[in-house]
């Protein structure tokens, strides 16, 4: 059943959108490149905890976690070896964003998200029939690959071809499958630990190959998005996938707006250095500050080594794996709520509430170690080990309805069209730079920083919600093509950037009537 309504323009012009099937099973065809990547996120940090894994390619610390007393409890995995096994799928989704970008604009959504899922398949058959360690790091750098090139494509598909009142809601759908990829892999973690042979890593790794197919299959089944085919020039074909998925034949108006944004889109001939013009500063440093922000919750540390963290904190290895699904269960259920809640109370309110959360959740966490977890010994009993556990799922419920999902689709809804695509491959780029940069650096961290690691997160925390505070306009239930008028230049700082936004305008219609030879006596502005 499709569910009827109408998109809002600024104008008080209303785009008839219903909520039609092709829309939805295309979401979620789509949102799948999301699951591979939690996916990814959630089995590394299982089998590093592995015994049999560590012995195979990790010897010196499979040695470290066997032995008590040679090393602090906080520094047994500290090894940049197995970091880089990690962080190598980071650094290469970094570096193949760059083509992503050029594929997505020149080829569609689509192409870019068949990518995608080639890159997951090769890179789950190197994994899971790795014999050695540079077959394992090659094998992550192509799933690597496969990530640049569903983050970025798919964040723009979802939020180009969903109707603008539950724009949000839909591009939640690639947080969600994050989380239900996290969830999947701690879930497959814990059964395949207990495979007697010590072969059960190799299950854990060569199970990515479900979501990777599932991926490639939806790249080949959903449609393209009509921004794509406007902007390719596509027209006809545009405002035909445009009345199927709005489901209605009065698409018209929202179809002109389309054609004029892709206009004034191909006036851009270098979207990247437009992306550093005045006018477009206010969203390129929010699409930057939240990837640098999401980052610095300290998430991605706890999701990568959930198991490795709760084995230093001195769970047992079945322990840990267990505490870990706990917190992908968690992480699931609150990215459900975010669905529910972003279109409704919006992204400010969202990110606020939970930067509090977030930010007593760590500093309490941080207090009950630094009292009960030392260097050669742990005294965590089972008490606080549960508390602990609590705090930290109470931490990640929070993330997940707020910085998780609105950290990628506050980004893809901000840019204009002819920026929209260099916009999202910045974001992107800048996310993989900084999950990095945690990747490699976490298990050294928590080294020297012991306890204090939630501290320093914490204080992040602050720091951001007080950008969110000041900084971040709200975008909820703004058609995206509206956010100038109706964003921008409604803040009170972004507003500032907007004053070349005009001028530019009036030059690009100015030079249009004199090549039609219609100059004389035009007053540009009058007409804007």
């Amino acid at each position: 059943m499709a569910g009827g309504g109408f998109a809002a323009s600024s104008a008080g012009q209303e785009f008839e959108a219903k909520i039609t099937p092709i829309v939805i099973i295309s979401c979620i065809m789509a949102a799948t490149g999301g699951l591979m990547f939690g996916y990814d996120v959630g089995v590394s940090g299982g089998v590093t905890s592995m015994s049999p894994f560590l012995k195979k390619f990790f010897p010196v610390v499979y040695r470290r976690t066997q032995v008590q007393g040679i090393d602090s409890n906080y520094c047994k995995y500290d090894n940049q070896g197995l970091q880089l096994f990690t962080s190598s799928l980071y650094l290469a989704g970094l570096t193949a964003t760059f083509a992503a970008s050029y594929t997505t604009r020149k080829f569609g959504r689509r192409p870019s998200m068949l990518i995608a899922g080639v890159f997951f398949i090769i890179g789950t058959i190197l994994n899971g029939a790795a014999q050695d360690l540079p077959m394992l790091i090659i094998g992550r750098i192509s799933l690597g690959c496969g990530v640049g090139f569903a983050n970025q494509a798919v964040p723009l598909f979802l939020s180009e071809i969903a109707p603008t009142r539950i724009r949000g809601g839909l591009n939640i759908l690639f947080q969600l499958n994050i989380t239900i990829g996290i969830l999947f892999a701690n879930l497959v973690n814990y059964g395949t630990n207990k495979i007697t042979g010590g072969w059960g890593w190799r299950v854990s790794l060569g199970l990515a190959g479900i979501p990777a197919g599932l991926l490639t299959l939806g790249a080949l089944l959903v449609v393209e998005t009509p921004n794509s085919l406007v902007e390719r020039g596509l027209l006809e074909e545009g405002k035909a996938v445009l009345r199927r998925i709005r489901g209605t034949d009065n698409v018209e108006p929202e179809f002109l707006e389309l054609v004029e944004a892709s206009r004034i889109a191909k006036e851009v001939k270098h979207p990247f250095r437009n992306l550093l013009k005045r006018r477009n500063r206010p969203q390129l440093i929010i699409a930057v500050a939240m990837q640098i922000f999401q980052q610095f919750t300290g998430i991605n540390a706890i999701m990568f080594y959930a198991p490795v963290l709760f084995n230093t904190l001195g769970f047992g290895s079945d322990a840990s794996l267990y505490s870990a699904v706990i917190t992908g269960a968690v992480n699931v259920l609150a990215t459900v709520v975010s669905i529910y809640s972003v279109d409704k109370v919006g992204r400010r309110m969202l990110l606020l509430q939970a930067g509090v959360q977030m930010f007593l959740s760590q500093v309490v966490i941080a207090v009950i170690l630094g009292i009960k977890v030392k260097d050669h010994s742990d005294d965590l009993h089972k008490g606080f080990a549960i508390f602990v556990v609590v705090l930290v799922c109470t931490y990640v419920a929070a993330f997940a309805w707020s910085w998780g999902p609105l950290g990628w689709l506050i980004p893809s809804e901000t840019f204009p069209l002819e920026t929209r695509s260099a916009g999202q491959s910045v974001t992107v780029c800048t996310n993989l730079l900084f999950t990095f940069v945690i990747a490699q650096g976490f298990l050294s961290m928590l080294c020297h920083f012991k306890f204090g690691i939630f501290l320093f997160f914490s204080g992040w925390v602050l720091i951001m919600s007080f950008f969110v505070l000041f900084l971040l306009p709200e975008t909820k239930n703004i058609p995206i093509e509206e956010m100038t008028e109706r964003v921008w230049k409604q803040h009170w700082l972004w507003k500032r950037f907007m004053d070349d936004y005009y001028i530019e305008r009036n030059q690009i219609a100015g030079d249009d009537l004199k090549k039609n030879g219609h100059a004389n006596g035009f007053d540009p502005v009058s007409q804007l």
